[in-house]
């Protein structure tokens, strides 16, 4: 019978596993909820790399041409009224925008910051009745105004009907405007006096440019830009001050439109001027860089690093002219980046790997634990540990 019975059991199909495989023991538990705890972090880990998109970042030859690069500013004077600031952009093209007033703002703040008006460059001049004609009379009833431009008018037809444009035909002629309490209309329209009223007051600038894409600069100084002899000057004698105070503080700077992960060195950047004048510069390495989106959504921008130099002025040195400026020159490399999904076989191969991966190391884990105890176990049944 017991030969029959052995013989049966040799012929079994579903050999029965060994009993350690099916033990519960209390240190397989541990590792089984430390196991599950390590799979539960790991996929969760996993599950928000599959959610959000990752970024590649590439270097190619930058091979655009015939583009204009867009410069936005906002840009704090504490110490510099609105009144003497103006803005200039030059290129190595050539091209000369000087004492910009388009898609420019001024805010007039008080010694503590606070604003005292805000208004678009250029605009906000008082108009005066009966002003001085350029014949020598004052205007008539019915009579057109037509202003003297006090020497610096082009052709017999000119007119000069504002202190601006006075200011504007002389610096075309490149003559400074030394005693602005001569010219009717900045007498009538009380520029002296409006620039004496600002004295103290700050100025926050802000806006855009539209320059050509090539390496130029562009500046704020007190003053309107005058050309000498090939030579880019400041009228200064108008204001007659000989220190300016340039500490600013740069708000926003950036080239180009604003797309995820861009970061732009110089925002929030403080300077003090310690020195009575002086020209701060910065030089600035333009990179084009284009940024698409998960949906394709692509952005022509770019991103730049910048040094710092602050040049004292020296008296009768051209060059040290007070104000900030801004040198840009662009970089031949482009840097392309580009958003994109994980798929969502990758993430679910990532999870497989990483169930199997847990399952197995704490498999082997349980396993080493296991045996120890059992070969503790049977050496102190033994006696051996006494």
């Amino acid at each position: 019978m017991a030969a029959l019975m052995h013989k049966l059991r040799t012929l079994d199909a579903y050999p029965k596993i060994n009993e350690d495989f099916y033990r519960r023991t209390t240190s397989g538990g541990v590792i089984t909820l430390a196991s599950s705890i390590v799979m539960f972090l790991l996929f969760f880990s996993e599950l928000r790399l599959y959610l959000h998109p990752v970024t590649e970042t590439k270097l190619v030859v930058d091979t655009s041409r015939g583009e204009t690069l867009r410069i936005n500013f906002d840009i704090t004077f504490p110490a510099l009224a609105c009144s003497i600031i103006s803005l200039d952009a030059m290129d190595i093209s050539g091209a000369e925008h000087l004492d910009v007033k388009h898609d420019i703002f001024k805010k007039r703040l008080d010694s503590h910051g606070n604003v005292i008006e805000a208004r678009q460059d250029g605009i906000g001049s008082p108009k005066i009745e009966k002003p001085l004609q350029r014949h020598g009379g004052r205007l008539e009833h019915n009579e057109t105004y037509c202003g003297s431009c006090y020497g610096a008018e082009a052709g017999d037809d000119d007119c000069c009907n504002s202190c601006e444009e006075v200011r504007e035909a002389y610096r075309k002629k490149g003559w400074a405007l030394s005693n602005v309490d001569l010219i009717d209309q900045c007498k009538r329209e009380g520029f002296l006096q409006r620039v004496k009223d600002e004295e103290g007051e700050g100025c926050n600038i802000y806006g855009f440019l539209e320059v050509n894409r090539v390496a130029g600069n562009f500046h704020f100084a007190p003053g309107k830009s005058i050309r000498q002899s090939n030579i880019l000057l400041h009228d200064l004698l108008a204001f007659q001050g000989d220190n300016f105070n340039i500490s600013h503080k740069i708000n926003k700077l950036s080239f180009g439109d604003y797309f995820p992960g861009v970061v732009n060195p110089l925002n929030g950047v403080q300077w003090t001027q310690e020195t009575p004048s002086g020209m701060y510069q910065y030089f600035i390495k333009v990179v084009p860089t284009v940024y698409t989106d998960t949906r394709g959504h692509t952005i022509q921008s770019n991103q730049f690093s910048v040094t710092e130099h602050f040049k004292n002025q020296e008296i009768g040195h051209l060059q040290s002219l007070p104000g900030v400026f801004f040198y840009y020159d662009l970089s031949p490399i482009k840097v392309t980046v580009l958003e994109e999904h994980i798929s969502f076989l990758h993430f679910l191969t990532n999870v497989c790997a990483i169930v199997g991966g847990v399952f197995t190391v704490s498999g082997i884990l349980d396993a080493f634990v296991y045996h120890g105890q059992r070969a503790i176990k049977k050496k102190m049944e033994l006696g051996k540990f006494s």
